[in-house]
């Protein structure tokens, strides 16, 4: 069972794990240093629980002690109970969920570990809007993409906002980053993946001229907003495949196109 500690002054040391979550440069550098990731709200605390996270403290407003009793009885890190100014005055910004936790980051799986039992892949380049990473990985989760592989690059699918925006699917979906780029995609190659590049190049195959889901092992490749993959990235793939626009739409957001493609990858129905 947790300890309830009530806290009422913000320079306690033992909020550290809080402190300046709006300074992204700051938490990017010191989360994955420290082994350490932000889970924000009920749903998500829980949902970083049941996916085996170990918690490493709670800060709680006073309403919502209650409301995660079950979680406070089970675990056995501190809980630390404040009012909603002092947790704005740590976080840097109104903790409206009123519910963070501290949770303790896992070792990541190789690239080789995780397409030994896939079929079905992600593979990101370059994508370095945390609200994309996490919208890509709730599609991923929704429409059965087994896991999701990072260029070394992208961002990190643990950070605060990433994790928010996915409602906890970064926790569902295992990813791995790959060591080098684009050299680690002959790594997917070699364990039998088509590599299929998403773009909106009009050489590109439709996704239903390709019919992904007809393949044994497909690696789907999403760029990053805007760019898109690279040249280096696009010479690498296997095929070229686009998503078909009306009214002159010329592409989507990425975690849009994402979720079309990946809907077209398990079923092959992205036709207008």
């Amino acid at each position: 069972m947790a300890d309830l500690i009530t806290i009422d002054d913000p320079a306690d040391p033992r909020l550290r794990d809080y402190t300046g979550l709006t300074d992204v440069e700051l938490r990017r550098k010191r989360e994955p240093a420290e082994g350490l990731f932000i889970a924000e709200g009920e749903k998500v605390i829980r949902r970083a629980k049941q996916a085996g996270y170990e918690m490493r403290s709670m800060l709680l407003s006073a309403k919502w002690v209650d409301v995660m009793r079950d979680v406070i009885d089970e675990v056995p890190a501190p809980v630390y109970a404040v009012n909603p100014d002092l947790a704005e005055q740590v976080t840097g910004y109104h903790v409206h969920r009123g519910a963070l936790a501290s949770m303790q980051r896992k070792p990541l799986p190789t690239s080789d570990e995780l397409l030994t039992t896939a079929r079905r892949v992600v593979v990101m380049e370059s994508v370095n809007d945390h609200t994309n990473i996490g919208a890509i990985f709730r599609s991923a989760a929704a429409l059965g993409m087994d896991a999701v592989l990072l260029s070394p690059d992208c961002a990190d699918p643990l950070y605060r906002r990433s994790v928010k925006v996915s409602m906890g699917a970064v926790f569902s979906v295992p990813y791995a980053r790959l060591e080098s780029w684009p050299k680690g995609l002959e790594g997917v190659r070699e364990a039998g993946f088509n590599l299929l590049a998403l773009t909106p190049d009009e050489k590109a195959k439709t996704l239903d001229e390709a019919a992904p889901h007809r393949m044994d092992r497909v690696a789907l490749m999403l760029g990053a907003e805007g760019e898109g993959l690279t040249t280096k990235a696009l010479m690498a793939a296997d095929e070229w495949v686009r998503i078909p626009m009306a009214h002159g739409v010329d592409s989507l957001n990425v975690g849009a196109a994402a979720a079309v493609a990946f809907y077209a990858v398990a079923t092959g129905r992205p036709q207008l």
